[in-house]
């Protein structure tokens, strides 16, 4: 796992300061603390920032193929290079190491852009070709290692694994967008591929960019992959269950490669469970396992992961952190470059902080709540989905419309319809109405909490522009096909994958999701909706499956999920810092806000009124954000 960074000059072939390239590639040295190089060559320079994983003696970067007129800088790891090693062997390349950089060196000299096809893994990686002038960039199929880049107004390209890579750079003007200030309130992320900045830009997962020496103007990034849900698989559930066992089996024995310690997360969870006990099927070793806990009770899966770990005879290591652990905003407001509002990104940091203590790879249980069916949500929008499908959308709108204004609440309602305690979703399409559940502010509420000036802003611009464009490339309209897919496109690669990354980049570790390999996603959206959810049991195959291997009390109970005591802490410890924050100065100058309505939400949630503590903390992350704004670019000449 490593950090990447460049610039490339698009119109000529200009000479880069080497003061500046490494003053921006040591920007993210967290990425790779143990080895640190530079390339620079006129019109390029490439960084790249060590984590060593693989070969440790050889696997150095940038690598070159054997006449040095291919150069690679390479975050990730590809779980098939082995058998890549021997198919490009016998296509007549010489390998210099035993490592998976090379390997996709010399897949873009055999293959070119189409190497991406044969690869399997998380990759985030750029690839410099000399002869054909040209550079190439690509990100893995589900989003789990970053790639951001933007063009500089002197025709420069840069790009680099974080954020803070382009707004080290003197010449990029730091300007917020207020189309992605849409985008976090609604969501509390910046959906890709938008940065919080104008002119900044994240390659979507499953994309390509292919840059030539003489453009004037970025070309589009271009998909090489998607999952299609065909939902066909006429699979018998006992054999489903065979197959999934042997399909998660061997997506992590490819993960258990590395030179160096290695274990998992075990949060007492079913999907980190589920991965923790395919680790002891598969390894010969013992396996070690790292979870933490809390001191509150309604926070804490500690005694579950230790029902797996004594399962098993882990390696076990449980640290306990206190409940009033919010001592990392500032932290957190650095590492993600953008506002992040995902209040678990605090546990999220500690366990990534623990974890590093004992190993260097840590497998995890992520992706399995979106593949499977897990969500408590899906089942809600099904249910609703069914009570929408039942009165065209024309009838819908003006009935439960007119119901959800005078009725906002509906506490009254039966269950399905206080769910989501308005009738505003049963108003709505699809992809509306998922983005209602998922929404940190609703879209009312956003209407209230914005200035009339920010609203000129937007020009009629919402978030839901970014779920109907996915929506319409969804190619389903199953409906939990539908949100599956919406998942992967934005909360996956926009919360989770980010939320996990850069904890873990954070303390130089390496995280691998073997729920998110991309064949065994491939798979599952063959299977029909019925081996996922049955009733109110969601990831019912996925159970099913590990009845066997683990125990009842972990696969059967609530879903706890990995949070913190936000309400609490907003009125509490973090009551002053919330109020001079969210009605302090530069909020109020900003100009994106109702001062009354920020006013409104932090009385009513402080004096117990009313529970406004996600959006509280939403507001309160991104002052944080502002924050950093100001600071400084690096002082390195260009």
């Amino acid at each position: 796992m490593c950090g990447i960074s460049g610039l490339f000059d698009l119109r000529g072939q200009r000479d880069f300061s080497r003061a500046l390239m490494s003053a921006i590639n040591d920007i993210q040295a967290h990425r790779g603390p143990d080895e640190a190089d530079l390339h620079l060559e006129p019109g390029l320079a490439l960084g790249h920032r060590r984590l060593s994983v693989i070969d440790l003696a050889t696997g150095l970067q940038p690598q070159f193929n054997g006449d040095g007129t291919v150069a690679i800088v390479f975050n990730g790891e590809i779980y098939n290079y082995r058998e890549l090693t021997v198919e490009l062997k016998a296509m007549g390349y010489q390998f210099k190491t035993r490592s998976d950089t090379e390997v996709i060196v010399h897949a873009w000299e055999a293959w070119g852009e189409d190497c991406v096809d044969r690869l399997r893994g998380m990759f985030a990686f750029t690839i410099w070709d000399r002869k054909q002038q040209v550079l190439f960039l690509a990100r893995d199929r589900m989003g789990v290692k970053p790639m951001h880049y933007a063009l500089l107004p002197d025709g420069s390209f840069i790009f680099g694994s974080e954020l803070k890579v382009i707004t080290a750079h003197p010449a990029f003007a730091r300007r917020i967008d207020p189309l992605a200030v849409e985008e976090y309130f609604a969501l509390g992320y910046v959906a890709d591929p938008r940065c919080i900045y104008h002119g900044a830009h994240k390659l979507p997962a499953g994309h390509k960019l292919t840059l030539r020496r003489g453009m004037e103007r970025l070309p589009e990034p271009q998909p090489y992959w998607d999952v299609r849900f065909t939902l066909d698989n006429p699979i018998a559930l006992r054999d489903a269950q065979a197959e999934l066992l042997e399909r998660i089996d061997e997506s992590v024995r490819l993960r258990l490669i590395a030179d160096v310690p290695l274990g998992a997360f075990l949060s007492g969870g079913v999907d980190s469970s589920a991965v923790v006990a395919a680790m002891a099927q598969v390894s010969g070793n013992t396996v070690k396992t790292c979870a933490i806990g809390f001191d509150d009770p309604r926070f804490n899966e500690s005694a579950f992961a230790q029902m797996v770990a004594d399962r098993y005879k882990t390696d076990h290591r449980l640290e306990i952190v206190k409940s009033d652990d919010f001592d990392l905003i500032d932290t957190l407001a650095w590492l993600y470059d953008e506002p992040f509002a995902d209040s678990s990104a605090v546990p999220t940091y500690r366990v990534c902080q623990m974890a590093r203590k004992h190993v260097t790879v840590a497998l995890s249980g992520d992706g399995g709540d979106e593949s499977f069916g897990g969500y408590r949500r899906y089942r809600l929008h099904l249910a609703e989905e069914r009570a929408r499908r039942a009165l065209p959308l024309g009838l819908r709108r003006p009935l439960f419309g007119a119901l959800g204004q005078l009725y906002p609440k509906a506490d009254w309602a039966p269950r399905v319809f206080r769910a989501k305690t308005t009738f505003q979703a049963l108003a709505f399409d699809s992809a509306q109405a998922y983005l209602h559940s998922v929404s940190v502010l609703r879209a009312d509420e956003r209407e209230r909490l914005y200035a009339d000036g920010f609203k000129k802003q937007l020009g009629g611009y919402s978030a839901l522009d970014v779920f109907r464009a996915h929506a319409g490339r969804a190619g389903t309209d199953d409906p939990l096909a539908l949100v599956q897919y919406l998942d992967y496109k934005t909360w996956l690669v926009g919360d989770i994958n980010t939320k996990v990354d850069r904890a873990a980049m954070a303390h130089s570790l390496e995280v691998r999701e073997p729920l998110m390999d991309h064949q065994l996603v491939e798979w599952l959206a063959t299977l029909p909706t019925s081996l996922k959810i049955q009733g109110q049991e969601g990831k019912y195959l996925l159970k099913k499956a590990f009845e066997p291997r683990l125990p009842s009390d972990v696969l059967y109970r609530p879903k706890m999920g990995f949070s913190v005591p936000l309400a609490s802490w907003l009125r509490g410890p973090l009551a002053q810092r919330t109020r001079d924050a969210v009605l302090g100065a530069r909020m109020a100058d900003s100009g994106y806000f109702d001062p009354g309505v920020l006013r409104s939400m932090v009385q009513q949630h402080q004096s117990g009124q009313r529970d406004f503590s996600a959006p509280l903390w939403t507001l309160l992350m991104f002052e944080a954000f502002l924050r950093q704004v100001e600071q400084p670019a690096v002082q390195a000449s260009a």
